[in-house]
């Protein structure tokens, strides 16, 4: 009677592990699936990686700086213009070009 006791152990012991195996693989299964379908919706929403976002953060950011420069660079000159150093001679301010006709007011 102990062998028989034994032996039922034995395959209820086995096809407990038998089942805790598929139960890992379905559940390998479900997030598989579940990570494609996110990756699916995402691409489907066009949505921006982190990857991009951050390129194109840095890329405003030395688009801000640069423009910032220029700004106080324009205002550099305009003051000289408006304020000739003395014995210098007076600097003509051009009539043509792309921002001919337009006032710029002083800073």
């Amino acid at each position: 009677m102990v062998q028989t006791t034994n032996r039922f152990f034995d395959e209820v012991a086995r096809l407990m592990n038998d089942a805790a195996g598929v139960a890992q693989g379905v559940r390998r299964e479900f997030e598989t699936l579940f990570r494609n379908q996110t990756e699916r919706f995402l691409r489907d929403l066009d949505v921006v990686k982190r990857e991009e976002f951050e390129a194109v953060k840095d890329m405003a950011r030395l688009a801000r700086e640069e423009n910032e420069a220029l700004k106080a660079r324009i205002a550099a000159l305009e003051s000289r213009l408006a304020n000739p150093a003395p014995g210098s001679r007076p600097v003509e301010q051009p009539v043509s070009g792309p921002t001919a006709g337009i006032d710029i007011p002083p800073a």
